[in-house]
């Protein structure tokens, strides 16, 4: 789904999202009242237009949850995919041959074309030796099922900053997150033909958890990298001139932080490239209707039935009266129950 002035579809397409789409605290505040759960990926990604699944990187997920992911989503979004932590956090990277494999081939080519990039995040720990991070690149593959993959690298540690690492990672097309946070390093040297940031510097105390002046930055940094143009206000390792590039897709996250404002600063910075959401999801919320108790209404009882009964001499002769009889309870007619109506909400 390309963002651009007026919402059509460019060449240079700029997707900005946010991490995940179950997150308690969104419910009634990005989703509406009565959304349900399962419908939550289906609104989100038409308010949106990208999402980072993260749930990939705790555990395997289904080859069928990736394909109902695509389902459930718009032409156009797209979904960015974060590996396993088994093939990153390890001692020596070199080693992790199974578990890329296994995670490539869990299923993520049933995203089809809506899969993003791959990131592998390694750990705050994990320091640059040139040699392990090298034949960890080689162990990347280039397409799967017929689906070509596109890796960004997440590194955590300052030892990266250092030209070494950076071309190394152009020498395998591989890209490097730009992460706004005060505590992991934060570079905006390219080293592939596309941008991944990672915005995690929200704060609690402000409702689209980015400034507004922030958002705008943002929103001219994302135009800049989609234009080929390298911003000239974030820090880089390399002290020359960054070089010109074509036209190139940005993906932008907004994770972490206060996480609770990631849809509205989303929401912001597309709204700032001229993006609105162009369909909604009904939303159909139950109206519980009053109901009045039945009021029971029994027949009344004669005066006979309510005197004490007398005891009777046994006589042999046939008795001519009949003893009175209290009439039976006529059961009462409820009134039934008003039916609940549904009401369509946007």
């Amino acid at each position: 789904m390309a963002v651009s002035k007026g919402g059509a579809k460019a060449a240079t397409q700029i997707h900005i999202g946010i991490g995940g789409w179950n997150f308690a605290p969104w419910r009634d505040k990005f989703y509406p009242a009565g959304l349900a759960q399962a419908r939550e990926l289906e609104y989100a990604s038409r308010h949106l237009t990208a999402i980072e699944i993260n749930s990939t990187y705790h555990g395997t997920q289904k080859r069928s949850s990736f394909a109902n992911w695509r389902d459930a989503t718009p032409d156009g979004f797209v979904f960015s995919v974060k590996a396993s932590r088994f093939a990153t956090n390890r001692r020596i990277l070199a080693e992790g041959a199974d578990s890329i494999h296994r995670f490539i081939d869990s299923g993520i080519a049933e995203l089809g074309d809506k899969l993003g990039p791959v990131v592998w995040q390694f750990a705050p720990t994990k320091q640059f030796v040139a040699d392990d991070f090298e034949a960890f690149l080689a162990l990347l593959p280039d397409s799967v099922e017929g689906v070509t993959l596109r890796h960004v690298l997440e590194v955590r540690h300052d030892s990266f900053m250092c030209d070494d690492y950076l071309k190394l990672a152009r020498k395998y097309k591989a890209a490097t997150v730009f992460t706004d946070s005060p505590k992991f390093p934060s570079f905006a040297d390219q080293t592939a033909d596309f941008v991944y940031a990672r915005l995690m510097n929200a704060q609690e105390d402000i409702a689209t958890g980015y400034a507004a002046k922030d958002l705008d930055r943002w929103a001219a940094r994302a135009a800049a990298w989609a234009s080929g143009k390298a911003p000239d206000d974030l820090p880089r390792v390399e002290t020359s001139a960054a070089k010109a590039r074509k036209a190139q897709p940005v993906y932008l996250f907004f994770i972490n932080g206060a996480k609770v404002h990631a849809p509205a600063a989303a929401g912001g910075l597309l709204g700032r490239l001229g993006w609105t959401p162009t369909e909604t999801v009904p939303v159909k919320v139950a109206v519980k209707m009053p109901v009045k108790a039945a009021v029971s209404k029994a027949a009344p009882t004669s005066a006979a039935a309510k005197a004490p009964a007398k005891s009777a001499k046994p006589s042999t002769k046939p008795s001519t009266k009949t003893a009175a009889r209290t009439p039976a309870k006529v059961p009462a007619k409820k009134k039934p129950a008003a039916k609940a109506t549904g009401r369509a909400a946007t």
